[in-house]
């Protein structure tokens, strides 16, 4: 039988989801509870790669198991077994051939700005304090939609067949919920971007540039003229990680 898992991790004490040689990965944390728990090699795949310091609030995996096992008991103990920082919220079954990675149709991230100092979101957010024009920076997200090449954005060695994805929706929002007597809604931004796949570093430094347009570095033509370059070298910088959240994967056959 093949399952599939829905948890979502913290990803500040972690070095990305794939398991790597002599640092902490969620892959290989979870490969070792599920391997313990049910009393068998497992290996999890999961829905795609995180980097170091990425979260997610929403990820699946699979894995194959023989054996019958009660679910809502597996999931309990896995809560109480794995680190505080990952959590299961559901285990089920799928067809056989069905893959958390190349069935999935839209992945959606979310990107995290306070721009006023919070002591409690220093692994949560990216902390930037200069004023940024988020219109203008709404307008040149707007302008992704033109396009379908994004090696601009992409990590320069990166083994990918194409370079193509497909946006589906990116913009800017003010976000969050009265703390203090304040309005902190005022003091974050969020970025969302959902798209069929997505380039390694792909949105952090999509992110950059904008940041830059926010500045008035660059200019809304100066944008598109970088997409058109296919060049690293003339895109933004990338935004740190902490800030990165992958936070919705979509499947064919699977309800929200």
């Amino acid at each position: 039988m093949r399952y599939f898992i829905k948890l979502a991790y913290n990803g500040t004490p972690y070095h990305g989801w794939q398991i790597q040689p002599n640092a902490a990965s969620v892959q290989e944390t979870l490969n070792k509870a599920f391997s313990v728990l049910l009393n068998s090699d497992i290996n999890l795949m999961g829905a795609g790669r995180t980097d170091t310091g990425v979260h997610a609030k929403e990820m699946y995996a699979h894995f194959d198991f023989e054996n019958q096992f009660d679910i809502p008991k597996l999931v309990h103990k896995l809560n109480s077994y794995l680190p505080k920082d990952i959590v299961i919220y559901a285990i089920f079954p799928v067809d056989s051939e069905a893959h958390t990675r190349f069935d999935a149709t839209k992945r959606t991230y979310e990107y995290h700005i306070n721009i006023f100092k919070d002591a409690f979101l220093q692994e949560q957010s990216w902390y930037f304090h200069q004023n940024l024009d988020v219109d203008l920076m709404n307008e040149a997200a707007k302008l992704l939609f033109n396009h379908t090449d994004f090696q601009c954005f992409s990590k320069v060695n990166t083994d990918v067949n194409t370079f193509d994805c497909t946006i589906f929706e990116a913009y800017w929002t003010r976000g969050g919920a009265e703390q203090s007597g304040a309005k902190q809604e005022e003091n974050k931004l969020i970025f969302t971007i959902s798209a069929n796949r997505f380039l390694r570093n792909m949105v952090r430094s999509i992110v950059g540039t904008l940041v830059n347009i926010g500045l008035g570095k660059i200019t809304l033509a100066d944008f598109n003229t970088i997409i058109e370059s296919k060049s690293r070298d003339k895109a933004g910088f990338s935004v740190p990680a902490h800030g990165l959240y992958l936070t919705k994967i979509e499947y064919p056959y699977l309800e929200d």
